[in-house]
């Protein structure tokens, strides 16, 4: 899984090795973090394009964040596309959890899932609520989901 930063510079750690030292880095300045992990995509012809953000929220101090972009041909229904979506933000929570857990860092998983029952999108909240929930994760969804619907949006290509 290749990762870069906002600025396009590829990391070229393994994942968990830099996200273990963006959180140590923080910490020896002093700063506590929370982490928002978040998936969007975005359909364009016969692909699905799917971006993964890990954002790091510096308290009182803006934020940085890590991101994985993965094209697919395959065709997805709505719903299914935004439990994918989640699915992936889920794969990367659960591989830095114990992290965050030894750093003492507070992590969300947000969902690009309107709250709103009019939005298609909609139909998946219970069940991509569940399982954020289910893993042990805390959980947030539009219009409070910024990882996934501002930052992860803004890296779909």
């Amino acid at each position: 899984m290749r990762w870069r930063k906002f600025n396009g510079e590829h990391i070229q750690l393994p994942i968990k090795d830099a996200v273990r030292e963006a959180i140590e880095r923080e910490a020896a300045n002093g700063v506590k973090l929370k982490v928002c992990v978040g998936t969007d995509s975005q359909v364009k012809g016969e692909d699905t394009e799917f971006a993964t953000v890990i954002v790091f929220l510096r308290e009182h101090n803006g934020g940085f964040m890590y991101i994985h972009n993965e094209k697919t041909k395959q065709k997805f229904h709505i719903k299914e596309r935004m439990l994918v979506e989640v699915a992936k933000s889920i794969e990367i929570a659960y591989e830095l959890c114990d992290l965050f857990i030894e750093h003492h860092v507070d992590m969300e998983v947000h969902a690009d899932i309107n709250t709103n029952p009019q939005f298609k999108s909609n139909d998946a909240l219970r069940e991509a609520m569940g399982y954020i929930l289910g893993m042990g994760f805390a959980f947030k969804a539009k219009p409070e989901a910024f990882a996934s619907s501002c930052c992860a949006d803004k890296a779909v290509n």
